[in-house]
């Protein structure tokens, strides 16, 4: 019945910071949309939409609590240019590269964190980086 996921609503203390650092440190491309100019963070055929927390007007879960979301993002480019370019951006890789599984079988991640907490995940279904590359 589902084919794809289209879009996730990340509930966030400051949208523009989490817009700015999303487009920074993962490339992604900065969206306004509807009438009251919400902002939405593109990629691939998805995109992420910013919801301020406490946002009354915007329908969201039970608990719109920021720092709550665990993603994972499949890299284009591979984990090389991906652990390169969070380095050049200042962000901490926590963990990795380690062997996870994913939805189309074995991949290779590293992970970090936005703004708000929320864990993020890149991967990739290529052959990990060489030794030292995390």
């Amino acid at each position: 019945m589902i084919d794809r996921i289209d879009h996730v609503v990340v509930n966030c203390r400051d949208v523009e910071a989490m817009a700015a650092w999303y487009e920074r440190a993962l490339g992604m491309r900065r969206e306004a949309f509807g009438p009251d100019g919400r902002l939405a963070l593109k990629f691939g055929r998805q995109k992420l939409n910013l919801r301020p927390t406490g946002a009354a007007n915007w329908e969201t879960g039970a608990i719109d609590a920021p720092g709550s979301l665990d993603f994972c993002f499949v890299a284009a480019g591979g984990l090389d240019a991906a652990i390169a370019r969070l380095r050049q951006c200042g962000v901490a890789i926590t963990r990795g590269p380690v062997t996870r599984s994913g939805a189309l079988g074995p991949m290779t991640s590293i992970y970090c964190r936005d703004p708000d907490g929320n864990l993020v995940e890149i991967a990739s279904y290529e052959p990990p980086p060489a030794a030292g590359g995390s």
